[in-house]
């Protein structure tokens, strides 16, 4: 029988094969620069859209813009150069600015990040379809449907792995910016050479005035013209986000991929608006685009290489999204991490990414899709705010992280001490006031919402992690001492029991205690899916003096809990006399509310699913007694230190009726 499911992803990776998943430069550079790189196909355009509401006369002025996007650009990587150093096991907004600014501003740079990267899907996609429905007109009453079909697509890729979602994606990448790259050669080759045909100003006059309001120039125009052409610099920073992806030396690989991403995408921003600049361009916000028109007049209308760019152009605004699905996932396992989203997102799928922050994406982003019709200019006031926001915080954490190394001993500032710190400062001054740029100027447009939202996102987030202190505050071992724990003797049979455990709380060791004084005959079974979490539990086992309780550790290569148990299982029937079956002890915390079910991994079921399809498939019961620990209410307390309490009590109550006359 086919496994659909690994016909779909592959079949599982095990957990020792994640170094070997790393990627190379070259496939790095296309997984998280698809999103970069291919703004180079719209900002030229988004600046000149704005601009030509000032008239023909204006559009002169996006050169000198684009120029001063490009040096912000210069500024915001090479800080992210630093960041990439400084913290090489992954340094985006929300590390940096959590670790040095405090955990509110590094939970609104988490939220800023995840809001644009949902964006970036929305919008790079609904972008890809644009392009198809203006070659094919007839497919336009389709729009949705075809968006929807390339997100799950996109979906697939990256949950087949790392490594080969980045073999696939390279590959319109580089025929994008090849094709762009050849085109700004060939096209600044003719302008030195004075080849260049000349420009019609009255017709593009007349389509000008057809499509765009037209209106004075003013300081506010040239405000938003260069907000719309900083949608250049969305995904800059998923590189520093990005780092354990990369292969070893990691900082190292990462650094020098970021500055080829630069140097590329600077190349082909400025060399496409210088291009368009000085070739004829007819048409603006209609069926054609910029960039497409450029290459008409370069290539040549209709040849081999102009059909090529605008094959590639489609492709790579098509899969532009996968630097989101690279980093959304990563991004949301962080902060998963920190007990401020549901804790399922920090699991490891069958390919060893983070499945469910994949899947996660996939749906938020399909809905605003929905909404808004995948219609890119729709999105797009929406687009780029969030990012100003986490690099502004970004760029701030950075300069408290260098004047803290004032503190360390043999500490002498030197020059590029200085320097790092003055490179960071230029930086967060930059982006702030671009980010003021975009919120004004975008505001009306539907950036509101993206103001909104944050604020919104992080309000979320507190409450998550308050839900999850009230876990740990209920199953800490805080007031318990070793002694407290019932050992093996009190009971008078030997049924075999296991008690499976990854951890040691109130909630295990209720049903630790529960099986030593119903048998002599007790286990714990600890399924490995986190050899750091095996090795804590192996700690305070020690520590609390359970040693003669058998601690069985059973690996699980694929991080998978049902198929390990029941071999375990099976195994130890065969320890048992009369091939008695094991009975199987499931600690089970249990919560209040229904949605804070929604935040824990629900093992439990799944254990109890594997556990019911091997009955059925053995056709032997098996007894399983689920021992309940209900968070928020009176914290168990071992039956020892009841009983302390009870004679404790007991002596006070027979102190008190002797003084009493």
């Amino acid at each position: 029988m086919i496994n659909m499911r690994h016909l779909l992803i592959g079949k599982p990776i095990p957990t020792d094969q994640a170094i070997h998943q790393r990627l190379s430069k070259l496939k790095a550079l296309a997984v998280f620069s698809s999103d970069a790189l291919s703004s180079s196909a719209y900002a030229t355009e988004a600046i000149l859209l704005v601009l030509v509401g000032a008239g023909t006369g204006a559009l002169g002025l996006s050169w000198p813009i684009a120029l001063g996007i490009a040096a912000l650009l210069l500024i915001v990587s090479f800080s992210y150069f630093q960041t990439i150093h400084a913290y090489p096991n992954g340094g985006g907004a929300y590390i940096v600015s959590k670790d040095n600014l405090g955990t509110f501003p590094g939970l609104v740079a988490a939220a800023a990040l995840l809001i644009d990267y949902t964006l970036t899907v929305a919008v790079s996609i609904s972008a890809g379809v644009a392009a198809i429905t203006s070659a094919f007109p007839e497919t336009a009453p389709y729009r949705v449907p075809m968006a929807l079909v390339i997100v799950v697509f996109i979906t697939v890729m990256n949950l087949r792995g790392v490594k080969e979602s980045g073999t696939f994606f390279s590959i319109p990448t580089y025929l994008f910016v090849g094709g762009v790259l050849l085109m700004i050669g060939i096209g600044v080759l003719r302008v030195l050479t004075g080849s260049v045909p000349p420009v019609d100003v009255a017709e593009i006059e007349v389509v000008s005035e057809a499509t765009t309001a037209v209106g004075g120039l003013s300081l506010f125009l040239l405000l938003r013209a260069f907000a719309a052409g900083c949608t250049a610099l969305t995904g800059v920073e998923a590189i520093s986000n990005g780092i354990p992806a990369f292969k070893p030396p990691e900082s190292k690989n990462a650094g020098q991929t970021l500055i080829a991403m630069v140097l590329l995408l600077c190349t082909m921003f400025v060399g496409i608006t210088f291009l368009a600049n000085h070739y004829p361009i007819y048409e603006l916000g209609g069926e054609r685009t910029v960039i497409s028109q450029v290459s008409a007049q370069v290539f040549g209308e209709g040849s081999p290489l102009f059909y090529y760019l605008q094959l590639a152009t489609l492709l790579i605004l098509s899969l532009a999204a996968n630097t989101a699905f690279a980093d959304f996932p990563r991004l949301a396992s962080l902060i998963a991490r920190d007990r401020f989203l549901p804790r399922q997102l920090t699991n490891l799928g069958d390919r060893l990414v983070f499945s469910n922050g994949i899947i996660t994406l996939m749906v938020m982003a399909s809905v605003l899709i929905v909404i808004f019709g995948a219609r890119e200019h729709n999105l797009l006031p929406l687009y780029a705010v969030g990012v100003f926001v986490s690099f502004t915080l970004s760029q701030s954490g950075m300069i408290i992280h260098w004047l803290r190394e004032r503190h360390k001993p043999d500490f002498v500032p030197t020059s590029g001490w200085y320097f790092r710190i003055a490179l960071n400062a230029l930086g967060a001054v930059a982006t702030f006031i671009v980010m003021l740029i975009l919120m004004v100027t975008k505001f009306a447009e539907g950036a509101w919402i993206v103001i909104v939202a944050i604020p919104i996102l992080v309000y979320f987030f507190l409450r998550i992690h308050k839900h999850y202190e009230k876990v740990a505050a209920s199953l800490t071992l805080d007031g318990i001492k070793p002694e407290h724990v019932s050992k093996p003797g009190y009971a008078r049979n030997d049924t075999p029991m296991v008690v499976l455990m990854n951890s040691l709380n109130r909630c295990s060791l209720q049903a630790l205690e529960y099986a030593v004084r119903s048998s002599d005959n007790v286990r714990v079974c600890a399924i490995e899916t986190d050899p750091a979490a095996t090795e804590r539990l192996r700690e305070r086992w020690k520590e609390w003096d359970l040693e003669d309780i058998p601690l069985d550790v059973v690996p699980s290569p694929y991080r998978e809990i049902g198929r390990p148990l029941i071999e375990y299982l099976h195994e130890r029937d065969k320890h048992n006399e009369n091939a008695e079956p094991t009975i199987v002890i499931l600690p089970e915390f249990v919560v209040q509310r229904w949605w804070e079910r929604l935040l824990h991994n629900q093992t439990t079921r799944t254990i109890r699913d594997a556990l019911y399809r091997d009955q059925l498939a053995g056709g032997r019961g098996r007894p399983v007694i689920s021992v309940p620990y209900r968070i928020g209410e009176k914290r168990y307390e071992p039956l020892a230190v009841q009983e302390q309490q009870q004679l404790a009590g007991a002596e006070q109550a027979g102190e008190a009726s002797i003084t009493t006359p």
